[in-house]
């Protein structure tokens, strides 16, 4: 999907739910990993994750693109534009968008550096950052943690 094809499928929805027309840009981010689309205050435009364009997973384009101009028309209304007020919750569940981006496998997995292994009741714990075993015990028994491999 092109930007211009992009462009014409936001402003149709704009017309179709919510009755008004969509007169700035869309864009397409290709960096974008873990949000579906981001609509940018000062300028008005909305970028859209290209990762969403693609055959797999779009069918979760139009409620990506619902979610994006609740926030466009509810900020220039000067209405609550943001997650948590009333006026975007209501207005976005009432054309149908997405409350969330759905996780299409893009997320970084976390690796784990740290393996440490009570010495009282054997509990594993995995850790991204060292732990200081003279400070810190078990939860469970009170017991030591004893560093297992790096």
């Amino acid at each position: 999907m092109t930007e211009a094809e992009l462009q014409k499928l936001v402003e149709d929805i704009s017309l179709k739910y919510f009755g008004r027309p969509f007169i700035h840009t869309v864009k397409i981010n290709r960096r974008m990993k873990t949000t579906g689309g981001r609509y940018h205050l000062d300028d008005h435009h909305i970028e859209i994750n290209a990762h969403f364009l693609e055959a797999k997973n779009r069918e979760y384009l139009p409620g990506i693109i619902k979610h994006e101009l609740t926030h466009y028309h509810l900020h220039l209304l000067g209405l609550g534009y943001q997650h948590k007020d009333r006026d975007f919750k209501t207005l976005l569940e009432k054309v149908g968008g997405s409350r969330y981006a759905p996780d299409i496998g893009q997320r970084r997995k976390q690796h784990y550096k740290y393996h440490y292994r009570c010495q009282g009741c054997g509990q594993d714990l995995y850790r991204v950052r060292r732990l200081n075993t003279r400070r810190y015990v078990c939860a469970r028994c009170r017991g030591k943690f004893a560093l297992l491999k790096k």
